[in-house]
């Protein structure tokens, strides 16, 4: 086996999104239905000692990024010892959270501590009525009291998630580009994705990204590449001239990113899942105990990994190679 986790692509695998829970405080309009999920009973998801047992077979190759995501992995109890578990593992060198940050405040310092290195936060409206009709009922009082406290205690970068849909909060785009101005974050705008319930409700609220830079245009603002944001991944960086932060793109449906793809996903039930839309998952939990076996497991899931998701193909019920997946994106991870 090759040192590195590379697929029959070149592509070599670098990063692994870990769900440390499928659970969530909210119920954002994108993610799950308001009623009716179906939650795995605690015994069902991976332990700490599972996770952390996964993680040291692919620190040895070559794994060295980590992102904890659910669900809302912040209801998941005890997260910071999980956290101090990893960064404890020899070639980590970076552990990001994705939160809703609803839970984020008073457990940030903890958790920067523990091994938290950076943090993104999902803000799709800035304002109160529009966050709490997007999110079933947040109070973004919390999430900004997160934001400031993540300032406080120095995660580096700090991005906010800005799912962007039509009709509902595409008139704040330059409410958000005005945030970057005045502070040093980063906020990404991300398309819409048909994961879990490719409808014509989807279609409906689908808004490429362009939008975002003919905003930009329409306001005068002078736009330039900003190529030194950490962990950017699939995200293209710009920044308005004289700005103090910056704002990215990430378009996976209209223009997607798979050439450049370095991730892999860990499910909360303990499922490989080598691309976030197809159905291909691989249990990895019967494997515990034997190295070898786990490496295996990650060697299949790249063999049969595809070259790209064919996500933009929803949008015109083209047909597909594989089999789209029917999990909701806080059963997969987000």
């Amino acid at each position: 086996m090759d040192a590195k986790l590379t697929d029959r692509f070149g592509r070599v695998h670098d990063y692994l999104r870990i769900s440390v829970t499928d659970r969530c405080n909210l119920r954002c309009v994108y993610c799950m239905p308001e009623e009716g999920m179906e939650f795995e009973p605690d015994e069902k998801l991976m332990t700490f000692d599972e996770i952390a047992a996964v993680v040291r077979v692919l620190a040895k190759r070559g794994v060295s990024k980590l992102r904890l995501t659910g669900g809302e992995p912040l209801v998941r109890k005890n997260l910071e010892q999980l956290v101090a578990m990893l960064s404890a593992i020899p070639g980590i060198e970076d552990i990001a959270l994705t939160t809703n940050g609803i839970y984020l405040a008073p457990r940030a310092e903890r958790l920067r501590a523990a091994g938290v290195t950076r943090v993104n936060i999902s803000l799709d409206s800035l304002r109160p009525d529009r966050f709490a009709l997007v999110t079933r009922g947040g109070d973004i009082r919390k999430v900004l009291a997160s934001l400031e406290e993540s300032i406080r205690v120095g995660f580096d970068p700090i991005k906010l998630n800005v799912v962007l849909m039509k009709g509902i909060n595409d008139d704040e785009i330059e409410d958000f580009l005005q945030m970057t101005t005045e502070r040093n974050v980063t906020v990404r705008f991300i398309e819409y994705m048909p994961i879990g319930h490719d409808d014509d409700g989807w279609r409906n609220r689908y808004l490429p990204l362009s939008e975002v830079l003919a905003r930009c245009a329409g306001k005068g603002w002078t736009v330039e590449p900003a190529e030194t944001v950490y962990g950017n991944g699939p995200s293209r960086n710009y920044r308005i001239a004289g700005a103090a932060g910056s704002f990215g793109l990430i378009h996976p449906v209209s223009d997607h990113f798979c050439e450049t793809c370095n991730r892999l996903r860990l499910t909360a039930d303990g499922n490989i899942k080598p691309c976030l839309y197809w159905t291909d998952e691989f249990n990895v939990r019967k494997a515990i105990g034997d190295d070898e076996a786990i490496e295996r497991l990650f060697y299949r899931a790249l063999d049969i990994k595809p070259e790209n998701h064919e996500m933009a193909q929803a949008l015109v019920k083209a047909e597909q190679s594989h089999t789209p997946t029917a999990r909701r994106m806080s059963q997969i991870g987000g």
